[in-house]
């Protein structure tokens, strides 16, 4: 049988499959890593983490498909986005740790761009407002906060493409990830000459901008014999987490809309054209389109927060779920309010989570069930902010990433949105985002709507329920009265952080 390999480097883990040509994961290995976060709204990882995770899973994958007898036709990575790697002219890491996506340490940079700027000036060349997600203003940190690693810098790349280059040697940076980088011309698609003088950065720095689907090279001897992968297996170029899951779940032509529930909640709706909104943001899509969509932080992670802080890690997210699941639809009106690692966009980047309404009667069931609730809640306001921008009002949300496995989290999604909730058969969507781009390198299929339609299913629906949902919508409005009568604190709390640091 003939094969394709997927390998999805994220916040929380590297997980490398293998995927039939229908897009069924045949075998997959995983290994987790930890986020370094040595300042409140830092959070670092190490690539060399990235690169043993990688190697150690895909070891894992090949003995499998030798024992198999599969063969192993291409390899292709997704990753998390916007980590800015920096690497010197033989391939070697200059800065042993990278800001991640969720870093909010360009700030105070991106602070005092839009105070000396017009930002509606610049939605339509950079297609993005300003956010210390983007690679553009970490870019601007590390050259102003380590000088020593920034001079020995030659090429700038993001997490998957630092694996692709231990595998091939080559050097690229992909479309999806170039689109939202505040760093290209949305017109051509390429690196912006005025955005990098604006910023003071050095565009040779930047690898090549490539196509999701292209092939960047072939896997080396030195990396054959790292990661058991045959040398010259043909390596994509690949894409981001985010973006090649949409293609995953099937969500790659105009007008419809996902929600990728990961470490962080994403709702895109797909667009032919970049949304020029300062609230919303804009990524390139595989197939060449445009991903209008808000994001919450700290989605899933709030999950993971809650299991580490209640449970010390203890705890299945099977049996926290189920503990949830006992606590009535509202959580006796408790409240949290889900900005664990701040927020992307706007003028409280540095807001913080919390619960309100506690009282002697809540536990552990209500407050599991509050966080859960808190999250879909968050999710609703940026959903309604995207509907107004846009004028559109989808029926109907694609849901992938892990938090499309959680039925009760769903459930309650889907009471809160007001919306029918459809899952792909193969929860796992950058995976079979992977093995549809792989499908058009090797010439299996002619392009990437035709390939997910072969590859992608749904496999259930979840509807509203209209008890719950009328619950719901009454406690909304009083969400967003605490999303908005909190944020005089946030200032209040940064001068305490400091003062006690």
């Amino acid at each position: 049988m003939k094969t394709t390999v997927a390998i999805d480097i994220g916040t929380g883990s590297t997980r490398a499959a293998l995927m039939s040509s229908e897009g069924q994961v045949l075998f997959v290995a995983a290994r987790e890593y930890s986020q370094i976060t040595p300042a409140f709204g830092w959070s670092e990882q190490r690539p060399e983490d990235w690169w043993a995770a990688t190697c150690e899973t895909l070891k894992q994958v090949t003995a499998h498909a030798q024992t198999e007898g599969f063969q192993i036709a291409a390899v292709c990575a997704c990753g998390q986005m916007h980590g800015t790697v920096m690497v010197d002219d033989n391939r070697n890491l200059t800065r042993d740790t990278v800001p991640l996506w969720n870093d909010k340490r360009t700030l105070e940079l991106v602070r005092d761009f839009e105070a000396a700027e017009d930002l509606k000036d610049w939605l339509p060349l950079t297609a993005n407002p300003p956010t210390p997600a983007w690679p553009a203003f970490k870019l601007q940190w590390l050259r102003d906060n380590d000088a020593e690693a920034w001079a020995r810098t030659t090429s700038v790349m993001m997490p998957k493409d630092f694996i692709n280059l231990r595998l091939t040697g080559e050097r690229a940076v992909d479309w999806t990830e170039a689109a939202c980088s505040f760093l290209i011309d949305a017109q051509t698609g390429q690196w912006s000459e005025r955005v990098f003088e604006r910023l003071g950065l050095d565009r040779g720095m930047m690898a090549p901008i490539r196509y999701p689907s292209e092939i960047l090279g072939e896997v080396t001897a030195e990396a054959a014999a790292q990661t058991g992968l045959k040398t010259g297996t043909p390596v994509l170029v690949g894409g981001g987490d985010y973006p090649v899951a949409l293609l995953g779940s099937g969500v790659c032509k105009p007008g419809l809309a996902s929600e990728v529930a990961g470490t962080s909640s994403i709702l895109t709706l797909v667009a032919e054209k970049p949304v020029l909104d300062p609230e919303i943001s804009n990524v390139g899509t595989p197939e060449g389109n445009w991903g209008a969509f808000v994001l919450l932080e700290a989605g899933g992670d709030s999950a993971r927060w809650a299991r580490r802080a209640f449970h010390d890690n203890a705890t299945s997210y099977g049996d926290i779920l189920q503990e949830a699941g006992t606590a009535p639809a509202g959580s006796d009106a408790l409240f949290f309010l889900p900005f664990l690692v701040g927020e992307r966009l706007g003028a409280h980047r540095n807001s913080r989570a919390q619960f309100f309404g506690l009282t002697a009667r809540h536990g552990l069931p209500q407050m599991h069930r509050a966080v859960l609730e808190g999250v879909a809640f968050a999710v609703n306001r940026h959903l309604r902010i995207m509907e107004r921008a846009t004028g559109t009002e989808p029926e109907t949300l694609i849901a992938s990433g892990g938090g499309a496995k959680a039925d009760l989290w769903l459930q309650i999604k889907a009471s809160i949105y007001g919306k029918r909730i459809l899952i792909p058969a193969e929860a796992e969507c950058g995976l079979v985002g992977c093995a549809i781009l792989s499908a058009i390198a090797i010439g299996d299929a002619s392009d990437p709507a035709a390939a997910a339609s072969r590859l992608v299913g749904i496999g259930r629906e979840v509807l509203p329920d209209p008890a719950k949902q009328e619950i719901y919508a009454r406690m909304q409005p009083v969400f967003d009265r605490l999303y908005l009568s909190s944020r005089e604190f946030y200032n209040d709390l940064d001068r305490l952080d400091q003062g006690s640091a």
